[in-house]
């Protein structure tokens, strides 16, 4: 019908298929056309098969290929460094906080912030009235006790001078008694021989019995003497003592008035004045106002006090070199050298140390780190941000690879490895049962790193040396040169050993520290 409707449409004055005078068109001949589009098909589904075998054959050949990143083995000088943050202070013993000693207001302020001031050099006053009238009392009463302190000893004397007396008079009467004793014998023997008289004995036994009261009488009054004399002395002694306790008390006053004046402790520079004339002043209270009046500084040693982490502070050691960075001072680098690591752990949010009960276990601990700055501009301040780059280890031409490459794998999985490809060769092989030791011993962690060989990452196990910033130093394991796996992290995390690669260069590893 199409071939019809077309004849019909180009009509012309020409023969027709009715006119008998017309010559016969030509006939195709049978089979020519559907020949020809039997091969366009065939060539068509031959292309289509080719390509798709050959786009098979190449994803088969790709099957299990892992794209990485690759870097070689360098040689370089190393340097491991400790980082940690904190800020300038001034030595611990060049810097001192005076607190208030007594209550009481500010009456006078005799220097401003910024001044520089000597060691003993008054600073502030504080009133003293009540203080003053204390010490002048005490001061009365010590004069007075040592007025009962003289007094007492001219009784003293007085008591001394009586008891002299007495033993003077008993020695007298000890001497009449010796005397009329004799007269006495003599009588009695003269008169057994009648020649004394009775008249003259009686008076001689008369003598002698008013010689031994005498002498009686002068004991009695010699121990008379010795107890006032002991009186004396124990008053003496009381008044002493009075004297001594009023000057004690005189010197505790005094010393509640010097606290009223506040004086420099050291050479320095008043570094903070927080306080102002009239400000009651509060003692013994910590961080309370008024309770700090000044700080004075000796700003000629200054140090940057810096908290390093726990894990870090086993290599940081005495006398170690540091690069200081300071906030304030930019595109400037201060060198100094570490003069005092912490013994006790300070707790990271706490503040505390570890002993205190405020630090938990579970809380991340730094330990406190004073780096000596050699040679500070005169401009610095305490307060200041800084950061200390601590130097604890150095390693000339060290063999270094970047520290992204070193990984680790379980013993257990590389071992795996192993007995996959030695089934693989020998399938037969029975695998025997491991035992308990060798189950713990494949939970063990191997450090390597992987190793390109042939095509395919080779876990390599190594021993480390120190670390850098970006390389870490291998003491066993490769050598300089050798091509190794350097990422990216996600395909070293799960990379396997003897997994085939290939490198991926639209990525650039990044460069090794140094190279």
């Amino acid at each position: 019908m199409a071939e019809i409707k077309e004849l019909e449409l180009g009509k012309t004055d020409g023969p027709t298929w009715g006119d008998a005078t017309a010559p016969s068109p030509k006939r195709p001949k049978n089979g020519t056309g559907m020949k020809t589009w039997k091969k366009v098909t065939l060539a068509i589904v031959a292309a289509v098969v080719f390509i798709g075998l050959a786009v098979g054959g190449v994803v088969w050949s790709k099957r299990g290929v892992v794209s990485v990143q690759t870097g070689k083995v360098q040689r370089q000088d190393l340097s491991q460094i400790v980082t940690a943050n904190g800020e300038i202070k001034p030595v611990e013993q060049n810097q001192a906080n005076v607190n208030a000693n007594s209550y009481g207001k500010i009456t006078q302020i005799l220097v401003k912030e910024g001044d520089h001031v000597t060691k003993g050099q008054l600073l502030m006053r504080t009133e003293d009235v009540q203080q003053s009238a204390s010490v002048q009392a005490q001061e009365a009463a010590v004069t007075t006790s040592q007025a009962d302190v003289a007094a007492q000893d001219a009784s003293v004397n007085s008591a001394r001078a009586a008891l002299d007396t007495a033993q003077a008079n008993l020695a007298q009467a000890t001497a009449k008694l010796n005397q009329a004793t004799e007269n006495f014998k003599r009588g009695q023997e003269l008169l057994k021989s009648q020649l004394l008289s009775q008249q003259d004995f009686d008076q001689r036994l008369s003598d002698y019995r008013v010689a031994q009261t005498g002498k009686d009488s002068s004991q009695a009054q010699v121990g008379q003497a010795k107890a006032q004399y002991q009186q004396a002395l124990f008053t003496r002694d009381s008044s002493r003592a009075r004297v001594s306790q009023n000057r004690a008390q005189l010197l505790g006053l005094k010393n509640q008035l010097d606290q009223t004046i506040y004086a420099s402790p050291l050479d320095g520079i008043v570094t903070s004045l927080p306080v102002h004339v009239g400000e009651n002043v509060v003692p013994g209270i910590q961080n309370a106002v008024g309770s700090l009046l000044y700080q004075v500084s000796n700003l000629s040693i200054m140090t940057v006090e810096v908290k390093v982490d726990e894990t870090d502070i086993p290599n940081v050691k005495l006398g170690q070199t540091a690069e200081v960075l300071i906030d304030a001072y930019t595109n400037k680098t201060f060198k100094g050298h570490v003069t005092q690591i912490g013994e006790s752990a300070v707790g990271r949010t706490s503040g505390t140390t570890s002993g205190a009960t405020a630090t938990s276990a579970d809380e991340a601990k730094d330990f406190k780190v004073v780096v000596v700055i050699d040679d500070p501009p005169a401009s610095l301040r305490p307060g200041l941000s800084a950061t200390a780059k601590i130097t604890t280890a150095t390693r000339q031409d060290a063999v270094t690879v970047p520290i992204q490459a070193v990984t680790v794998r379980m013993r257990r999985e590389l071992e795996a490895n192993k007995d996959k490809d030695k089934n693989a060769k020998s399938p037969a092989t029975p695998s025997k049962p491991l035992t308990a030791k060798e189950i713990e011993k494949g939970k063990e962690e191997v450090q390597g790193i992987f190793e390109v060989k042939a095509g395919r990452a080779v876990f390599v196990p190594i021993e480390s040396g120190i670390m850098g910033s970006t390389d870490i130093e291998i003491v066993k394991g490769v050598q300089p040169g050798d091509e190794i796996v350097t990422g990216s992290f996600s395909v070293l995390r799960t990379l396997k050993n003897g997994t085939k690669i290939k490198v991926d260069t639209s990525a650039k590893t990044p460069a090794v520290a140094g190279a």
